[in-house]
């Protein structure tokens, strides 16, 4: 079975992207054609920059590192739940991203994004930062409105439309992350 990650894309004090992450996965869970876990990044205690060697080596000194390669390993895709932050993503998800690279290679990615503009900013500037991983990102995205979706901010409440969107995403990237597993083998 297709594993995906719905990963949580901030640890700030506060954060919606939880919330958000937490929804996508209720909305996922009963869908029969992959398994979907929440990673945290608030769980990953990742350092900048601590790693000697470059990601491409493999060679993880630190055992969170390994810890959290151990964890990318496990999945064939990722739902990034992200907000934007200054026209781009939260640099503790870039950094969790920088920190690893053949455990990313040959797998999906999608976004879910947020912010008062959708957060499309971030997942644009993920998108280029995927594809020097070998991630493939899926077209499919979901941009939430911090005015629309979160009425009562801090209050996620998604509007109408947004799980058909969100079920949009997730064929996509089921469909991609299966694609890409027969390329591991």
């Amino acid at each position: 079975m297709t594993t995906i990650a719905v990963v949580v894309g901030s640890v700030r004090p506060g954060r919606v992207t939880r919330a958000v992450a937490d929804w996508a996965h209720t909305v996922a869970a009963g869908r029969p054609d992959a398994r979907y876990e929440v990673v945290d990044l608030a769980d990953h205690d990742l350092a900048f920059d601590e790693e000697a060697h470059a990601p491409r080596s493999g060679r993880y000194e630190h055992a969170h590192t390994r810890r959290w390669a151990a964890t990318v390993a496990g999945f064939d895709g990722f739902l990034f739940v992200t907000p934007e932050y200054n026209h781009s993503a939260p640099a503790v998800l870039k950094n969790a991203l920088d920190h690893l690279y053949d455990e990313w290679n040959d797998k999906a990615a999608g976004f879910v994004s947020l912010g008062f503009a959708g957060g499309v900013r971030a997942a644009e500037h993920l998108r280029g930062v995927a594809a020097e991983l070998q991630l493939a990102t899926v077209q499919a995205q979901l941009a939430l409105n911090l005015s629309d979706d979160f009425a009562e901010y801090p209050v996620f409440a998604p509007t109408g439309t947004r799980e058909k969107e969100l079920t949009r995403v997730l064929d996509q990237l089921e469909r991609w992350a299966g694609a890409l597993k027969t390329l591991r083998g």
